[in-house]
């Protein structure tokens, strides 16, 4: 059984929910990243924004970059996995949730991420390949 923890990116870094978007486009940049994990005073998974997000959420509604909180359009339940769990149950969960990058916690904490890039190099072409095509089309088929 092939887990999380062994197929996931070390070392994930947060954007504070109180930085600004400025903040986090800048961490983006320097770590050449699209995505990043946003933790809370308590160290703990937030939520998670993406370049897009701040596009989206943020520029194309006029607001200021310099003003804006990561917070603020991480809303929601962060989807996220926990470093034992079987790299099946993390395709499922990505798969369920046609997301392209998925948090993995241990004990509450933020560990690392798990991108397509990190199925890739771990499943066969076909689940892969139905992954794309439940993000792309926006339906969750089921992975056998």
């Amino acid at each position: 059984m092939t887990t999380a923890a062994e197929i996931m990116h070390r070392g994930a870094e947060c954007v504070g929910e109180n930085e600004t978007l400025r903040d986090a486009a800048h961490k983006m940049r320097d770590l050449g990243v699209g995505a990043l994990p946003v933790c809370g005073q308590d160290d703990r998974l937030h939520g998670i924004i993406t370049d897009r997000d701040i596009v989206i959420k943020c520029l194309a509604e006029d607001k200021d970059p310099a003003q804006c909180r990561a917070g603020e359009i991480a809303g929601g339940t962060p989807f996220c996995v926990d470093a034992g769990v079987d790299v099946d149950e993390v395709l499922k969960r990505m798969m369920r949730h046609r997301v392209k990058r998925m948090p993995v916690i241990e004990e509450h904490r933020l560990v690392g991420m798990i991108s397509e890039a990190d199925l890739a190099r771990n499943l066969p072409e076909d689940k892969l390949a139905r992954l794309v095509e439940s993000i792309k089309s926006g339906s969750a088929d089921r992975v056998t």
